[in-house]
């Protein structure tokens, strides 16, 4: 069974192309990481929020990942990290063209 694991923070940008070009490098690490399948990258230059919704073939693999994704924005000085790890009930999501 596959998860979703969701992610969001408070972030002053950047947003759009710029953010594109700034986290290039870590979009890259982000495949090599265990158990990763995909992200798709959320942002709202609106509100000052950026994220990700990610899926992971285990749950283990999710947390293990978030421990390490949390551990990173610290070093950016990103603390408040709202994160929430979903099971995936494949039956419906394949119903809605869901990519699992």
């Amino acid at each position: 069974m596959a998860y979703v694991l969701q992610v969001d923070f408070k972030m002053n940008g950047p947003f759009g192309d710029e953010m594109a070009e700034a986290f290039s490098d870590i979009a890259r690490s982000i495949n090599e990481e265990e158990g990763f399948i995909w992200k798709i990258w959320t942002e709202s230059p609106e509100t000052n929020e950026a994220g990700g919704i990610y899926t992971f073939e285990t749950k283990e693999t999710a947390e293990t990942y978030l421990v390490m994704h949390t551990n990173r924005l610290a070093g950016y000085g990103i603390t408040n990290v709202n994160a929430k790890i979903f099971a995936i009930n494949s039956k419906l999501t394949e119903l809605n063209e869901g990519p699992v």
